[in-house]
């Protein structure tokens, strides 16, 4: 099955950008439509962009973290991964679906992460209580 071509939607919101470089919905939507269309690079180059621009923000470290497993450089994804995770990333169930993160899945580090997320979520769930 042939990838949908979302060659208008990249330049519409490339139009977009050139008016407001700093709206990180836009940045975080062309990093998308990037990596769907096999453009990695340029949509690693815009989720860098959006951790400049959103340091705390979650998935824009999850993002980057995806962009980076795609080229391979599990070090650097990883550490990305970690830093979406401190920035509050808690969805495990996506993270072991994600087919982004296909190259990371027997890596040491990430079942460490994994297992980060795991104790979170217990933690978020409460501890039972004590009679």
């Amino acid at each position: 099955m042939a990838q949908p071509n979302h060659d208008f939607e990249i330049q519409f919101f490339e139009g977009v950008l050139k008016h407001n470089p700093a709206d990180t919905d836009v940045i975080e939507l062309l990093g998308g439509l990037y990596t769907k269309q096999g453009r990695i690079d340029e949509g690693l180059r815009m989720d860098r962009r959006l951790v400049r621009l959103a340091p705390n923000n979650p998935t824009a470290h999850y993002n980057l973290a995806c962009s980076l497993a795609l080229k391979r450089r599990k070090a650097d994804a990883v550490r990305a991964l970690r830093r979406a995770v401190e920035a509050g990333y808690i969805d495990l169930k996506w993270l072991r679906e994600d087919p982004d993160l296909a190259s990371l899945r027997s890596y040491p580090a990430f079942l460490e992460i994994e297992a980060d997320i795991a104790q979170r979520l217990k933690l978020v769930k409460g501890k039972p209580e004590r009679s």
